[in-house]
């Protein structure tokens, strides 16, 4: 049984949904690797002959730890710029009824939750990886973000 294009479509939605990084299925002659990261999926094949499709086990499957902010510093001011780790939905709260989890003002520190970025229906808690004072919450809530786009200043000092 040989692995149609079909079969490689339908492995990519199944990747891309289940929030998994990466999958790879080896065979005596056949191997495919997927790779996802939040952005478009890749995929490599090498020599596709005959092999049987193995599917991982949902048991095997474990969310994606939220990968870490991106940290950058602004030079001129002196200020930290949080970026976003993924492309999402940026939300300042974990519900619409629910206090913001930082104003500017707030004092942080690593370990804290800054805010959510919503992607492919996974809620991803967004940890400073930084101390500070946040200085300016640059996206408003519930608008889209992009892969390192900045979301906060803070503060160092």
């Amino acid at each position: 049984m040989s692995m149609d294009i079909k079969q490689i479509q339908d492995l990519i939605k199944f990747v891309s949904k289940s929030g998994v990084n990466e999958v790879s299925i080896e065979e005596k002659d056949f191997k495919i690797t997927i790779k996802t990261n939040q952005e478009p999926t890749y995929v490599t094949a090498s020599a596709p002959t005959v092999a049987p499709v193995v599917a991982a086990a949902p048991a095997a499957v474990t969310p994606p730890t939220a990968s870490a902010p991106v940290v950058a510093v602004n030079e001129e001011a002196g200020f930290i710029t949080i970026k976003s780790p993924m492309i999402g939905t940026f939300y300042r709260s974990s519900g619409p009824d629910k206090a913001s989890f930082v104003n500017v003002g707030d004092e942080i520190a690593p370990g804290k939750v800054l805010c959510i970025v919503e992607a492919m229906k996974l809620f991803n808690e967004i940890e400073s990886e930084v101390s500070g004072k946040i200085v300016k919450i640059l996206v408003n809530d519930a608008e889209p973000v992009e892969y390192d786009q900045p979301l906060f200043l803070v503060d160092p000092r």
